[in-house]
């Protein structure tokens, strides 16, 4: 059990873990988690970490359609910063714990800042990674910015 999981269990959400056998080969992570799924893209979220105006340790998160992609402008607005950069993928990982591919925003070593794209108050459940490449956790939009204490925001490029 991940974190991200255990996090959902101790708060008493409604929640449903999907698992499917992860593709080495495939570095398109999201996708692959829709397709294997048979999720609509808009459904499935990413979690991408961005750093704030040019420090690598700023780190705040988001969380996008597989569908599309980060708007980094959009995103630093949101986090009150003049302009953010992805993270670096080493980084990312040690500050929360999770492998590149399977970095949930649930249950994080760190606590960041996190953003959910407004796009996914459109559905009653979203699926987000829960903590390792080849596992999700279905949960509504609500649960996951109440579990993360993040904000609905426009920060999608679809």
């Amino acid at each position: 059990m991940t974190p991200a999981i255990k996090l959902a269990k101790k708060q008493g959400i409604s929640y449903q873990v999907h698992q499917y056998e992860h593709d080495p080969a495939n570095t398109n992570f999201g996708l692959e988690a829709a397709d294997a799924l048979g999720q609509d893209p808009q459904q499935v979220f990413k979690t991408l970490l961005f750093a704030l105006n040019g420090d690598p340790k700023k780190l705040a998160v988001a969380v996008v359609p597989v569908a599309g992609m980060l708007d980094l402008k959009s995103a630093a607005k949101a986090a009150g910063g003049k302009k953010a950069d992805m993270a670096d993928p080493t980084i990312a990982e040690k500050t929360t714990g999770y492998v590149v591919g399977g970095i949930s925003p649930l249950g994080q070593k760190k606590r960041l800042p996190t953003f959910v794209d407004q796009s996914a108050t459109a559905f009653s459940s979203i699926c987000v990674s829960a903590g390792r490449r080849g596992l999700e956790i279905e949960l509504s939009p609500q649960d996951l910015v109440k579990l993360t204490q993040g904000t609905f925001a426009p920060i999608a490029k679809i």
